[in-house]
C-alpha cells in the first residue's frame, strides 16, 4: 500500500465464506464504511450461496433471462460497479474484495488497478497458472457479459490468451472498493443461460474464457487458500471476522438495497 497509511490501522482477512449475493455486496459496503470510519481494512475472500447473477451497475435488467433465473434458482443482484453482468457459480467462481480509506491508495485509477491487483496475480502464480493483465484489448462478443466483454489490459486478467478474472472498483468520498472475480471452473451453458438471446454458444464462450482448472492441478478448495494467503501476507493482515454490529448492519442494507427490486430492476436512465 501507500508508503504513508498509518501504522496502527490493521488489515484484517476475512476467510471465505458462503452468503447470499446481496449479502455479499452488502458486506463490501459494510467494510468500506468501517475503513473510513477508523476500523481496520479488510481483505475476504468469498462464495456466492445460491449462484448468483450480479448486474453491472448501468446493465439494463431487459439483457436478464428472468425466467430461466428463477427456474435455476440463480439470484439477481446488481453491483455498485460498472461493466456486464458475472454469473458466480458456488463451485466455479472464487470472489475476492479490498477495502481500505481512499486518502492511502493512488487517485489515479490504472494505478489503483495495478497496486491492487498485485495479491490476485500473486495468488494464481501460487496456483501454478501463469495469469497477467491482458496485454491487448479484444473486441466484445455480447456485451451484456462481463466475461464477453471487451478485454481491457487496465483490469481484465488473462492465461493463455483468455480471461481468467475480472476486476472492479469503485470510489465511495472516503474509501475504496476493489472486488473481483476469478473462474475456477467455466461452466459454460450455465454463464449464458442467465442471459437473454446471448447470441453464442458454449464453444465460443470458451474460446474467451477459461479457469483455474484447465490451467493447473489443484482443487478448488486449494486455490482459494492460495488467494487468502496472497492477499494475507500482502498487507500483513490478521485473520479476523466482521463485528456483530457490522453483520447486522450489512443485513439491513441487503434487504433495503441489494435485494429490492427498486435497485435490481433499474434503468440507466433512472440513474
Amino acid at each position: 500500500m501507500t508508503d504513508d497509511a498509518p501504522a496502527d490501522r490493521q488489515w484484517r482477512l476475512v476467510r471465505e465464506e458462503s452468503r447470499s449475493g446481496p449479502m455479499n455486496m452488502a458486506l463490501d459496503e459494510i467494510a468500506a464504511e468501517t475503513a473510513a470510519d477508523g476500523g481496520p481494512r479488510t481483505v475476504r475472500v468469498y462464495q456466492w450461496e445460491p449462484s448468483t447473477l450480479s448486474l453491472g451497475y448501468r446493465q439494463e435488467p431487459e439483457t436478464v433471462d428472468w425466467a430461466f433465473c428463477e427456474d435455476e434458482k440463480v439470484t439477481v443482484t446488481r453491483r455498485q460497479t460498472g461493466g456486464g453482468g458475472i454469473y458466480h457459480d458456488e463451485f466455479g467462481d472464487i470472489s475476492y474484495s479490498i477495502t481500505a480509506p481512499a486518502d492511502e491508495l493512488p487517485s489515479r485509477l490504472l494505478d489503483c488497478y495495478h497496486l491492487l491487483c498485485t495479491p490476485v496475480l500473486d495468488g494464481f502464480e501460487r496456483m501454478g497458472v501463469a495469469a497477467d493483465f491482458a496485454d491487448e484489448e479484444l473486441p466484445a462478443i455480447h456485451q451484456p457479459a462481463c466475461y464477453l466483454r471487451e478485454l481491457h489490459p487496465a483490469h481484465d486478467v488473462v492465461a493463455g490468451g483468455r480471461k481468467i478474472s475480472g476486476n472492479a472498483q469503485y470510489r465511495r468520498r472516503d474509501a475504496v472498493i476493489q472486488h473481483g472475480s476469478l473462474t475456477y471452473s467455466v461452466l459454460a451453458d450455465e454463464h449464458l443461460g442467465v442471459f437473454a438471446d446471448p447470441g453464442i454458444d458454449a464453444e465460443r464462450f470458451r474460446e474467451r474464457v477459461t479457469g483455474i482448472d484447465e490451467q493447473a492441478d489443484i482443487s478448488r478448495e486449494d486455490a482459494v487458500s492460495a488467494l487468502e494467503a496472497a492477499l494475507g501476507e500482502w498487507v500483513d493482515a490478521e485473520e479476523g471476522q466482521w463485528t456483530d454490529e457490522e453483520l447486522e448492519r450489512a443485513r439491513a442494507r441487503a434487504q433495503e438495497k441489494y435485494e429490492s427490486e427498486e435497485w435490481v430492476q433499474r434503468r440507466a436512465e433512472s440513474r
